[in-house]
């Protein structure tokens, strides 16, 4: 569907609300950039994760963090490792605090598009054939773009900019393995997200170069450049949670987000407003699951604990340092609020997309109360057995 309104114009359709006080948020104080700057972050904990992803640390001994664990985990993230480190000599951590550079020239002539709306059908069919889950297209939005972005050789602040004409923004969403995210917290779980974020960054530069190549500018991106979650509610891929993810009606909340920032001429989506912010409403098992507390009760507010809060939004907000001081201890990433969000189903079974359908509905409380067995955690051990055993 057609978008023809301003960026600022289909906010409400998309659950965002901003107030005067909104600013654009600081790429410095993103709780994984202030790991690196910030002493009120780091500690020997934070120092002992991140070396961890290169199997320095000594494996913590216990199910789903065994040596393999964790190498299953760092193996998942190899091809995002990669890409990341090879400019890092120049400043920029591609895809985390900087964009990804494009290994392709614009071509010099460009391809006539007579029709957004079937260049966007192109779009989505080729995302689709480089492995992406969901696409969706919104306009550029700077509010979203950080003010700054950082140079990781001394966590200077650096202009934030993007080629002249850049018009759109193709979101990109990429599924979490279920199985996987069912052992959260683990850091067998987290080659879940290793293997999305490596899917996505080769997803990203070929759909770039895809367009590149037709003659457009297309720069590639993964948490680099601008927030994410704001462009997936606007391209209409889901629905703003109280776990601080964003809920689609295909794969729940299991997704990573990428984007592309193109001047290729596209119809744009338009926001889903499905039923999620009124189920979330009523359900706080995310908060209540959360080991340290660092997910909020109550509605959404504007504001939030700490400097790596968006300001001028009202949302739901987590504490970031909380949040990141529990996985600094366990040496991997944390999502029991994934695990057991009730949204956290396979909908290509006909019951979960029945109840999918009650959640949305007033009748919401029923299907919470159908929810209330479900998430709990998997055995790592027992996910290792399964896939030893013969087909």
């Amino acid at each position: 569907m057609q978008d023809t309104s301003t960026p600022h114009a289909s906010d409400a359709q998309a659950g965002i609300e901003t107030t005067d006080a909104f600013e654009p948020f600081a790429q410095k104080n993103d709780i994984f950039t202030r790991a690196f700057w910030d002493s009120s972050v780091q500690t020997k904990q934070t120092d002992a994760f991140f070396a961890s992803y290169r199997m320095e640390a000594i494996p913590r001994r216990g199910d789903g963090f065994g040596q393999r664990d964790f190498a299953l985990r760092n193996a998942s993230w190899l091809i995002s490792d990669i890409m990341t480190d090879r400019h890092a000599q120049d400043g920029r951590r591609e895809g985390f605090q900087a964009p990804i550079s494009s290994d392709t020239p614009v071509a010099p002539e460009k391809v006539n598009v007579d029709s957004p709306a079937e260049m966007s059908k192109e779009i989505k069919r080729i995302s689709k054939f480089f492995k992406a889950d969901l696409c969706g297209i919104t306009a550029i939005d700077p509010r979203w773009h950080y003010s700054a972005r950082v140079d990781v050789r001394d966590m200077s602040e650096v202009p934030n900019d993007l080629p002249e004409g850049i018009t759109s923004v193709i979101v990109l969403g990429h599924e979490m393995d279920a199985d996987l995210v069912a052992t959260y917290p683990a850091a067998l779980a987290g080659a879940a997200t290793g293997r999305a974020y490596s899917q996505e960054a080769a997803t990203v530069m070929q759909i770039a170069a895809y367009i590149r190549n037709l003659g457009y500018e297309a720069v590639p991106s993964m948490n680099d450049t601008a927030l994410v979650i704001p462009y997936a509610l606007k391209a209409g891929l889901g629905e703003y949670a109280r776990n601080q993810l964003v809920i689609s009606p295909e794969y729940g909340p299991r997704l990573r987000f990428s984007k592309i920032f193109t001047s290729l001429p596209l119809e744009h989506d338009t926001p889903r407003p499905l039923g999620v912010r009124a189920f979330c409403d009523i359900c706080t098992k995310c908060a209540e699951a959360c080991p340290v507390k660092a997910l909020p009760f109550g509605a959404p507010e504007i504001g939030g604990a700490n400097i790596s809060a968006l300001k001028g939004v009202r949302k739901w907000t987590s504490d970031a340092e909380k949040c990141f001081g529990f996985w600094a201890k366990l040496a991997s990433d944390c999502a029991i609020c994934m695990r057991v969000c009730p949204f956290n189903r396979d909908f290509s079974k006909w019951q979960n997309r029945l109840w999918l359908r009650i959640a949305l509905s007033p009748l919401r409380a029923v299907a919470l109360w159908l929810d209330r067995k479900r998430g709990g955690r998997k055995k790592p051990n027992d996910w290792w057995a399964n896939q030893s055993s013969p087909r």
